[in-house]
C-alpha cells in the first residue's frame, strides 16, 4: 500500500514539475514579453515615421541625390525613412528583393530591369522615374594601331572587353548589333572584372592587337591618357541605351502611392536644389565619393558631371510621354529599342515584352505632379516671385549638327557601317516597296539612337548592263531614302546621299548602306 502511495506521490509531483515547467515557459515568452512590451510603450515616444522605404542601390555617382542628407530629411519631415541598401550592382538581387517585398523601391538601367525580370519569370517593379541618362561616363577605347574605327572590329578574331552586367556591356552590345561586323565571332565579349581590371589589360596589351577596351569613370579618362589610344565612340554618341530609373515594388505603388509620389517629389526638389547651389553637381558628387569610401578629385567629379545627364522633371513627363518633346526617347520606345539589342548580341534568346512594354513602367505619379503645376523649386523659395516660379526647368534634347559643305562631307572621320537589312525597292526602280517602307522605319529608329553622327546614305545597283543606268539608279535609290528618312524626322544636316561604283549581281548590291562619320578631333 505504501509502494503504491509513493508512486502516486511521484505522478503528482511529476506533473506540479511539468506545470511548473510550462507555467515557467509560459511567463518567460508569452507573459513577460507582453508585460515588457506594455512598459517599453508605456516609456516610449511614437515614432517621427510612418512609412519605412527600402531602395536598393550601388555606389554609381548618378544615384548619389538618394544618398545624401537633403533628400532623407525631406522625406523624414513627411513622415518617410529611407534606408539605402547598397548590393554592389547585384540586379538580380534587387528583382528578387521586390518579389518578396524586402525592398519598397530600386533603381536600374532599363537593360539590366528586363535582364533580371526575364530571370525570375516576372517584372515585380514598374518604372516611376527616370534618373539619369550617361553621356560620355562609358566609353569603348583601343590601340590606333590596332583598331582605327568601329569598323576594324569585323574579323573573327577582335574582341571587346568589358564588364559583364553593367552600363559598359551595353555599349559594346549596341555597337555589335548596330554596326555592321558580320566577321565579328560569337564569343566577341571578353569578360573582366570592372573597369580598374578593363584598364590594367589595357595597359598590358599588344597595341596591334584587334581588341577594344569598354570603361567607365574615371577609368574612361586614364585609358585615354596611354599613349596611342583614342575613343571609338561613347555614352553621348548614344541615346536611350544607358538610362537608369526608378522602381517601384507593384504592390507597394498600388497601397501607398502617395509613399512613391512623396519619394519622387523630394528627389527632384533635392537635385534641383544641388543644380542650383554654390556646389553644385561637382560638390555634390565629391561629397557622395567620400561616403561611398571612392574619393574624388574636384577635376575628376567634373568629368563624371560633364558625362552624367540628370533629368529633371520636365524630362521625366517627356520620357513618360506625358507632354512629348523633340530629342526625348519615351520609355516604350527605349524599352523595345533596347530589348531588340539583347536579343541580337545574344543577351536575351527571345523578346520578353513583345506588345506589352508599356507594363513596364508606370506614368501615374508623374501625370499626378504634372497636373497639380509641381515645380521642384517652389517649396524652397528660390524660384519664386509674386507666387510664380521664374527659373523653370529646361528640356535639354540633342544637340543639332551642323551643315557641312561637301569638302567637309569628304574629310569626316569613318566610324562604321550601319547594320541594316537590304531596303526593299521595286523591281529595276528607286521607288519603295511596301516592304521597303517598313523597313525605313525601323532604320530611323535605329539612326534616332546615334544622333551625334553624320549618315552618307550610299546607293548600289548590279555591275551588269549599262554603267550609266545603273549609276543613275544607285542615284536616284539613294536620295529617295535619304529623302525619306529626313522627311521621318531625321535632321537633314545629317544626311547626304551619295552612290558607289558597282560591283556585283546579288541582291546586297541593288539596295543602299549606311555609313556613320564625325568630325575629326
Amino acid at each position: 500500500m505504501s509502494e503504491k502511495r509513493s508512486a502516486r506521490n511521484l505522478v503528482a509531483a511529476g506533473i506540479v514539475l511539468f506545470l511548473l515547467v510550462v507555467l515557467a515557459i509560459a511567463f518567460r515568452f508569452l507573459i513577460y514579453p507582453m508585460l515588457r512590451g506594455d512598459l517599453v510603450a508605456s516609456t516610449s515616444s511614437a515614432s517621427r515615421y510612418e512609412h519605412t522605404v527600402r531602395i536598393a542601390a550601388d555606389s554609381f555617382a548618378g544615384y548619389a541625390v538618394l544618398r545624401t542628407d537633403e533628400f532623407r530629411s525631406q522625406l523624414a519631415d513627411r513622415g518617410i525613412k529611407v534606408e539605402i541598401v547598397d548590393d554592389e550592382a547585384d540586379y538580380l538581387a534587387r528583382a528578387k528583393g521586390l518579389r518578396s517585398q524586402d525592398l519598397e523601391m530600386a533603381v536600374y538601367t532599363v537593360d539590366s530591369n528586363i535582364t533580371s525580370g526575364v530571370e525570375i519569370g516576372e517584372f515585380p517593379g514598374t518604372m516611376v522615374m527616370v534618373i539619369d541618362e550617361t553621356n560620355g561616363a562609358d566609353g569603348m577605347v583601343a590601340y590606333q594601331a590596332g583598331v582605327p574605327n568601329v569598323q576594324a572590329l569585323d574579323r573573327k578574331d577582335a574582341r571587346i572587353v568589358a564588364t559583364p552586367a553593367s552600363p559598359s556591356e551595353t555599349l559594346a552590345r549596341v555597337t555589335v548589333t548596330d554596326f555592321n561586323l558580320p566577321n565579328l565571332g560569337k564569343n566577341w565579349l571578353e569578360e573582366a572584372d570592372g573597369a580598374s581590371d578593363v584598364y590594367k589589360r589595357m595597359r598590358a596589351a599588344d597595341p596591334k592587337e584587334t581588341k577594344a577596351y569598354v570603361l567607365w569613370e574615371p577609368y574612361l579618362s586614364k585609358a585615354l591618357k596611354i599613349p596611342g589610344t583614342h575613343i571609338l565612340l561613347d555614352s553621348s554618341n548614344v541615346k536611350g541605351i544607358i538610362v537608369d530609373v526608378l522602381v517601384a515594388e507593384r504592390r507597394f505603388l498600388n497601397d501607398k502611392p502617395h509613399v512613391v509620389r512623396a519619394v519622387v517629389e523630394e528627389y527632384f526638389r533635392a537635385l534641383y536644389g544641388f543644380e542650383h547651389s554654390s556646389a553644385g553637381l561637382v560638390g555634390l558628387l565629391m561629397d557622395d565619393g567620400q561616403r561611398v569610401g571612392e574619393p574624388l578629385t574636384q577635376d575628376q567629379a567634373q568629368t563624371m558631371v560633364d558625362g552624367i545627364q540628370w533629368k529633371n522633371t520636365l524630362e521625366n513627363y517627356a520620357h513618360f510621354n506625358i507632354t512629348p518633346a523633340p530629342g526625348i526617347q519615351n520609355l516604350e520606345d527605349i524599352a523595345e529599342n533596347i530589348t531588340r539589342i539583347l536579343v541580337a548580341s545574344g543577351g536575351l534568346d527571345e523578346n520578353p515584352i513583345a506588345g506589352k512594354a508599356h507594363e513596364l513602367y508606370y506614368d501615374g505619379i508623374l501625370r499626378q505632379l504634372q497636373g497639380d503645376g509641381f515645380h521642384p523649386g517652389k517649396r524652397l523659395g528660390v524660384v519664386q516671385h509674386d507666387g510664380v516660379a521664374v527659373d523653370a526647368e529646361q528640356i535639354r534634347g540633342t544637340a543639332e549638327l551642323k551643315k557641312l559643305g561637301e569638302s567637309e562631307w569628304e574629310a569626316l572621320s569613318p566610324v562604321g557601317n550601319m547594320r541594316i537589312p537590304p531596303i526593299a525597292f521595286t523591281r529595276g526602280g528607286a521607288k519603295l516597296s511596301i516592304q521597303g517602307d517598313r523597313d525605313i522605319r525601323d532604320v530611323v529608329s535605329q539612326l534616332r539612337a546615334w544622333p551625334t553622327y553624320y549618315i552618307t546614305v550610299v546607293g548600289h545597283a548590279r555591275a551588269e548592263g549599262d554603267p550609266e543606268a545603273n549609276r543613275v539608279l544607285a542615284e536616284q535609290r539613294a536620295e529617295a531614302v535619304a529623302g525619306r528618312i529626313v522627311r521621318d524626322g531625321i535632321d537633314p544636316n545629317r544626311v547626304r546621299a551619295t552612290t558607289a561604283k558597282s560591283t556585283g549581281a546579288s541582291g546586297q548590291h541593288q539596295s543602299v548602306t549606311f555609313e556613320f562619320g564625325q568630325m575629326p578631333y
